[in-house]
């Protein structure tokens, strides 16, 4: 597959660490052959799920973000291999493809200022690049029947991951997203923070719900248009459910669901939503990991999950000592995705 750096067996046997009478996934996960043809492997396989990384962090510079997110995938990748294979979780449901070549784009970029109006054009259409990229990518998949699991990157790769599945699918599709930010900003140019709203203008989105906003950090313009539009966008904020406890954690998960459950949808995953995870966009305030935990696990059951994508963490951004534990979250929140999915399937 075109754009791919392949994630090969050697750099598997590097990043998991062997310990007598134990199997890490690292030993299970499935790795494409070189010089087979990736999307005949693919289809053939008897693995659901295929994991992807996309590591850039242009469309979060591009939104005045701090750059940090093209680290994730790094750390995530070698906390998965080292995730215990068991009777709960198995390595062997997952193939791992690899990263997104994003080489040269992020070449560009260290030179280019977001304050300058030339250079945020520069990177918007760098971001536009992606978007290609990615989309394509999420089509083959979705269409072999496999249901991706991307690790960003910034949330400007939700429009690939919703436009690809939409023509796959041969319709437009739902999304949730745990985020604090609505992302449906306006169309000034891509980057971060209008991934969904590209989306729902270019008709590859359909119904977006948008799962625990903060009150805080949402602009009057947006909750504007998001008013006109509430058939078909949707959102609660964290405020009315963790603060004033107006609204029930569990109960708003199935309003969530039942707006967005007559399609397939994507299963989109902010981490900057989580306190202090390392993020652009980092908050003090917002939903405990148990929480998110939970969030995957209840909308994962529901056979019309058509990707999981966790995207803003930035390893790089956090304590040098631990930048680890984003990995490991990422970790976690792929397991419990894969345990619910695959018990809704057989």
């Amino acid at each position: 597959m075109e754009k791919i750096i392949p994630f090969t067996i050697t750099d598997l046997s590097r990043i998991t660490n062997h310990r007598s009478g134990e199997i890490k996934f690292g030993e299970k996960m499935i790795i494409i052959p070189k010089d087979v043809d990736s999307l005949d492997f693919i289809k053939s396989s008897h693995a659901k799920y295929v994991l992807l990384g996309i590591p850039e962090d242009i469309g979060v510079r591009a939104n005045y973000g701090r750059p940090g997110a093209a680290s994730a995938w790094e750390i995530a990748i070698k906390n998965i291999a080292n995730i215990q294979h068991n009777r709960f979780c198995k390595g062997s449901q997952l193939i791992v493809l690899g990263q997104l070549d994003v080489c040269e784009v992020m070449k560009n970029v260290d030179q280019l200022d977001f304050n300058d109006i030339d250079d945020r054009s520069k990177l918007s259409q760098l971001v536009t690049k992606i978007d290609k990229d990615v989309s394509h990518i999420i089509f083959n998949l979705i269409k072999l029947g496999k249901t991706p699991i991307i690790i960003g990157g910034g949330h400007n790769n939700s429009y690939g991951n919703i436009k690809g599945a939409a023509l796959a699918k041969g319709k437009p599709i739902n999304a949730i997203n745990f985020d604090a930010h609505s992302d449906f900003r306006i169309l000034e140019g891509r980057h971060s923070g209008n991934g969904f709203s590209y989306a729902f203008e270019e008709g590859f989105l359909k119904k977006y719900f948008i799962f625990g906003l903060h009150e805080n950090y949402v602009s009057k313009s947006v909750l504007d248009i998001i008013k006109k539009i509430e058939d078909r966008v949707r959102y609660n904020t964290y405020d009315s459910v963790n603060i004033r406890r107006e609204k029930d954690f569990d109960t708003e998960m199935k309003n969530a669901l039942e707006f967005i459950n007559n399609d397939f949808f994507g299963l989109e995953i902010d981490l900057d939503a989580i306190p202090n995870i390392a993020s652009s966009a980092m908050t003090l305030s917002g939903y405990s990991i148990e929480q998110v935990r939970q969030f995957i696990s209840f909308f994962a059951k529901n056979k019309n999950a058509a990707y999981l994508h966790i995207c803003e963490g930035a390893p790089d951004l956090g304590e040098e000592k631990n930048n680890h534990l984003i990995g490991k979250l990422i970790g976690y929140l792929i397991t419990d995705f894969i345990k619910a999915n695959s018990a809704s399937i057989n």
